[in-house]
């Protein structure tokens, strides 16, 4: 067992000693200048089907479950204001469900709470009105547990309506695999056994990033995970957080280049590329037990892009999440998770007809207590909206938002929102560990 801070500072020690203290972070496509919003509704195809990933070099490709779109495969990339209709089929020979992380207030998509599992074969549709740009997550998981093959998230990319900054935009889905020894992959939720663990970065087993000098680049980073708390490390560069699950901060430096994510997270970081030509940089994950290079920033021979570097960025533009929360008058609640608690239940048992966790009006602030009872850290994420990392006095929040958290064992935090949009929202939980279960419950705004 390995803390979330002990783990960060080990990755640290490789490098500069100071670190990003953790908040629980596919060809590599350029950035637009923006996606302008479409006269008509935008629509994009995705099928639930059987692929492979290649994970052994020379060896045969590992079996999984993805996400697949059109060929070519256009990613799913849009504007902010836009609604997109996602029209989904299961050619899966089990039941699935769509799971978006980091959209909030679409009560109508919002699995099993409101969306039934889609059955073997079967066809549906969705809008999903994109309120805020950012960086967010698409999956089927909720019901991966114990399956026979582990599915694939797909990130999901919403441009601001005015253009960042940057010279590239770069996407960075960090995946981890448990392989048998026939190069078979294990899903999660049971048992890893003999499994060899193994991580990919946009599916590939390595990756060599090429840049020119003083170019910069809008790295997401997104913590596809099962349930690994990881931190990464540029070595070498400075690394300037722009953005924290989906949702714009006050600029700052990650501290020793380091971001910590648990799973399901993502990073909008801006990297200026000031090394010489030539110079390779190693991108480092630390997954609680030992530090591995995942990938290379590598700068090129090729002419600067500018004379000097660029000035530090401006913070992103607002998704207009309020900038108070009344916690003089918020309502609130104790939610306690990895203890014997019949409340949580694995989704496939879930049932909207059980007792909510807790209850809200619209307009109202929550306060929840969050209380891990679990031997190990566990992993907390709310759907429908975002919150505010409180201070341990309740005195004041953290100067970001996030959706979701890791909590050490034995430890409460405790966090704040403004219950904005109505509607049935789960909550999920896991303990990090392979074999840990994924459990849910459900609140209510009215």
């Amino acid at each position: 067992m390995v803390r979330i801070d002990v783990m960060a500072d080990r990755i640290l020690r490789l490098g500069r000693r100071e670190f990003l203290s953790g908040l629980g972070a596919a060809v590599l496509t350029p950035a637009t200048a923006g996606i302008a919003i479409a006269q008509a509704r935008p629509s994009l195809k995705l099928k639930a089907r059987a692929g492979a990933v290649a994970l052994r070099p020379g060896g045969p490709d590992t079996p999984m479950w993805s996400l697949q779109g059109p060929a070519p495969d256009p990613g799913l990339r849009f504007g902010r204001g836009e609604a997109p209709e996602i029209a989904l089929l299961n050619e899966l020979p089990i039941p699935m469900v769509l799971n978006w992380h980091g959209i909030d207030g679409v009560a109508s998509a919002e699995p099993l709470a409101a969306r039934a599992p889609l059955a073997a074969g079967g066809a549906e549709s969705v809008v999903i009105p994109l309120r805020h740009a950012g960086t967010f997550m698409c999956d089927f998981r909720l019901l991966g547990d114990a399956q026979a093959r582990p599915s694939r998230p797909r990130p999901l990319i919403v441009a601001e309506s005015e253009a960042a900054a940057v010279d590239r935009d770069e996407v960075f889905l960090i995946e981890d695999w448990r392989l048998r020894a026939d190069g078979t992959a294990l899903a999660p939720g049971v048992d890893p056994g003999d499994t060899t663990p193994l991580y990919t970065v946009n599916g590939l087993t390595s990756l060599d990033i090429t840049a020119r000098p003083y170019q910069r680049i809008r790295f997401r980073f997104i913590n596809g995970c099962q349930r690994n708390v990881i931190a990464v490390k540029i070595e070498g560069h400075d690394v300037r957080v722009m953005a924290l699950d989906s949702q714009p901060a006050e600029p700052f430096l990650a501290r020793g280049g380091a971001l910590v994510l648990a799973p399901g997270g993502r990073v909008d970081a801006f990297v200026d590329i000031t090394a010489s030509p030539g110079a390779a940089s190693s991108i480092l994950l630390h997954d609680g037990k030992e530090a591995r290079p995942i990938a290379r920033l590598v700068v090129s021979n090729e002419p600067p892009v500018r004379a000097v570097p660029l000035p530090a960025a401006p913070p992103l533009p607002s998704n207009g999440l309020p900038a108070q929360l009344d916690l003089k008058n918020a309502l609130r609640f104790d939610v306690t998770f990895g203890g014997p608690q019949a409340d949580w239940v694995t989704p496939s048992n879930f049932a909207s007809a059980a007792a909510p966790a807790f209850r809200a009006r619209t307009g109202r602030t929550v306060v929840l207590a969050l209380t891990n009872r679990a031997a190990i850290a566990s992993v907390f994420h709310l759907h429908g909206h975002h919150f505010r990392l409180l201070d341990r006095l309740d005195d004041g929040w953290k100067p970001f938002w996030l959706d979701t958290l890791a909590i050490e064992s034995g430890e409460t935090q405790r966090i704040a929102f403004s219950a904005e949009y109505s509607g049935r929202w789960l909550i999920e939980t896991m303990a990090a560990d392979w074999a840990a279960p994924r459990l849910v419950r459900w609140y209510s705004v009215e």
